[in-house]
């Protein structure tokens, strides 16, 4: 879904929001409410340029309008594979805006992240993986990388992964992957604007006091240990 659609069928014309070199910013209205909207589209590659003008928009939100809730919309190929951003540090530009969606979470702001095209490594992880919840539309792809790549990396034969695959959400691609893994909150429904407002109006009615993406992932059966690995953890420590 193009983000102008997606952002018509939420709010109308109850909005400020436009696109500069990939990246989305503005205001919405909704429910009486203001919403900050923050996102990037056309399968942004996210650099160094564009992790920290991203990064900046929440700082100015939480400087300008605290405790407003932000909508981040999902739409990225990951992060940029070119050297220059590597030389200037594309880690710590990306780790810098993971750090600023928490701060704003801390500052009490709700922090919701919406895949509706494509979310693919680092570009998520930074983005909707680390909001309070993430959703994603039915049709929107998420991986962290194809299988024959995921053979390359790992050096083990597509046919053993393809076959793996099938019975481990973790090697495998797709929403509905995501979603028993407990990284993607639920799949809202975008088949008219009333669908998908009753699903943004839903999110924002949610606490967003604990993290529950193990616990769903233990309970949906695609990530079996982990909840019982952090609470071994917490335990002991």
């Amino acid at each position: 879904m193009k983000w102008e659609t997606l952002v018509q069928s939420l709010f109308d014309t109850q909005h400020s929001i436009s696109e500069q070199d990939l990246f989305l910013q503005g205001d919405a209205e909704f429910d009486g409410q203001t919403l900050a909207v923050i996102g990037t589209t056309e399968h942004a590659p996210i650099g160094v340029a564009l992790a920290l003008t991203q990064a900046q928009a929440v700082l100015d939100t939480i400087k300008n309008h605290p405790g407003r809730s932000l909508l981040l919309l999902v739409d990225t190929q990951g992060q940029q594979l070119r050297r220059r951003d590597e030389l200037l540090g594309i880690n710590r530009a990306m780790a810098h805006l993971g750090m600023c969606l928490d701060l704003a979470r801390r500052k009490g702001h709700k922090v919701i992240g919406l895949v509706y095209d494509q979310a693919l490594s680092g570009g998520f992880i930074t983005s909707g993986l680390i909001a309070d919840a993430c959703y994603a539309l039915p049709e929107a792809e998420i991986r962290v990388m194809r299988i024959p790549a995921m053979a390359r990396v790992t050096k083990l034969p597509e046919a053993m992964l393809e076959e793996l695959a099938q019975s481990n959400p973790v090697f495998a691609p797709g929403v509905g992957n995501y979603v028993a893994m407990g990284g993607i909150q639920s799949v809202w429904d975008s088949s008219s604007p009333e669908q998908l407002r009753a699903s943004l109006r839903a999110a924002l009615a949610q606490s967003n006091d604990q993290d529950r993406r193990a616990s769903d992932g233990a309970e949906r059966g695609g990530r079996r240990l982990a909840a019982q690995i952090i609470e071994q953890v917490l335990q002991a420590s």
